[in-house]
């Protein structure tokens, strides 16, 4: 745990070190200070009741693309959700905080640490520009259906295929800034930044393929990945960590992001999002963990249909490449993709949402190959009602995929689940 702990403060420490530059630049007043006040913490969890059929989840080494799995049989179990401890501290007038420290239960039950940065946010400019920065262990800007500072998904209690795979492998230590800024009705935020700690995105992705579930990757947590069968099974490990750098010294190559948000004079808003964390595909640690060369193009859009009601959407295109050339390919070379559409409608206390999407991915490596392509699609509703300090959900989704190297452990290619889950949250 201490070699862990060193680890973590190493690859923060770049970071985190500009932050606290800003933080020397910005005198605090005792004002200012909010250290361990009634409106700096918040807890969060919650409880559920989920009935599931069909195969065995990711989270037991199996091909499950949901966060219960049964095996084949029906099984409904009560089950912990999330919890989450949320501690943001006002340093200054402009610098803040936010700590977040998770339980995640069900399979593979775990706690650890799910955020920890600083963020900077000055005055907005006469002009009507504002400008504001965060750096430390953070999720990048890409999800529309998770909110907080906890990383909840506001809408149901599954996210879709896109926004799971970000929570459990797209988890950098970054160097972020935004400039936001308005011309006439139109609305224009920019955000760059630069990232370590993010060498394996992609693991899961093609070995497991898309899932979809609220599970995210905590610090020194690592995933379990399925059967792997052939000549890469003997050189993969049987698992991932999303959040490590592989390169001597952190930070030596450091990947990146940018997006882009146009908020036009209408009830829309797109969003047009790019990252690559630049990892060296032949990069290798001692228990066999490789650089996975990661890129993914994320179109966004967030539409207010009046009455409450809203319509987003998010379209993602990415690729990942893994290990040495052999006959002019890489062991791995897998495109991916995924679409959904997600419309919420309120009434009055109670609320509505649907949800539809498919996804794929497409490997043409020279060990990874087509056996390993998967397509698939998933349809959910979900009705909500909403008290003080409590939301209770039912959410009903299906998925279904087909994968060739399901035939490996004897299984067949095409699997179908079917998930109905109730959950009472909570939040102080």
């Amino acid at each position: 745990m201490a070699c862990a702990v060193r680890r973590l403060l190493h690859r923060c420490a770049l970071p985190c070190g500009c932050a606290l530059a800003a933080l020397w630049a910005s005198p605090a007043a005792a004002s200012d200070l909010r250290l361990f006040t009634a409106d700096t913490l918040e807890l969060s969890g919650d409880l559920r009741l989920v009935a599931v059929d069909g195969e065995r989840s990711w989270l037991e080494h199996g091909f499950g693309k949901l966060r219960s799995g049964s095996d084949g049989d029906f099984r409904i179990r009560p089950q912990l959700g999330n919890a989450s401890l949320v501690w943001q501290p006002q340093l200054t007038w402009a610098l803040s905080g936010t700590f977040v420290g998770s339980l995640q239960g069900g399979e593979r039950t775990q706690a650890g640490l799910s955020q920890a940065y600083l963020n900077f946010r000055p005055l907005r400019s006469a002009s009507g520009t504002a400008f504001s920065a965060r750096a430390g262990l953070m999720w990048p800007p890409v999800s529309l259906e998770h909110s907080g500072a906890d990383w909840h998904v506001a809408d149901t209690i599954t996210p879709s295929a896109i926004n799971s795979w970000i929570g459990e492998e797209v988890r950098p230590v970054a160097l972020e800034g935004t400039v936001s800024i308005s011309a006439g009705d139109h609305k224009l935020r920019t955000t760059a930044a630069i990232f370590a700690a993010n060498d394996t995105s992609g693991t899961l992705l093609t070995f497991r393929g898309w899932a979809l579930h609220d599970r995210t990757t905590l610090a020194f947590n690592r995933w379990p990945l399925p059967p792997i069968d052939g000549e890469m099974g003997t050189m993969q490990a049987p698992f991932t960590h999303p959040l490590i750098d592989l390169h001597k010294g952190f930070a030596h190559r450091p990947g990146y992001y940018a997006k882009l948000a146009w908020q036009p004079p209408l009830p829309v808003r797109v969003e047009l999002f790019r990252y690559d964390n630049r990892a060296g595909p032949t990069d290798v640690n001692d228990d066999m963990e490789w650089g996975w060369r990661t890129t993914f193009e994320n179109l966004g859009l967030a539409a207010n249909l009046g009455g409450g009601a809203e319509l987003k959407a998010q379209a993602l295109q990415g690729r990942t490449r893994m290990g040495y050339a052999m006959d002019g390919r890489r062991w791995v070379d897998n495109r991916f993709r995924s679409a959904f559409v997600l419309a919420s409608k309120p009434l009055g206390p109670f609320g509505i949402a649907a949800r539809a999407e498919a996804f794929d991915t497409r490997n043409r490596g020279s060990l990874i190959a087509e056996d390993y392509d998967e397509t698939g699609w998933s349809a959910m509703v979900v009705a909500r009602r909403e008290w003080e300090h409590f939301t209770g959900l039912v959410e009903l989704l299906h998925v279904s995929s087909r994968r060739e190297d399901r035939e490996d452990p004897g299984l067949a290619p095409r699997q179908r689940q079917t998930e109905l889950q109730a959950e009472v949250r909570m939040d102080w």
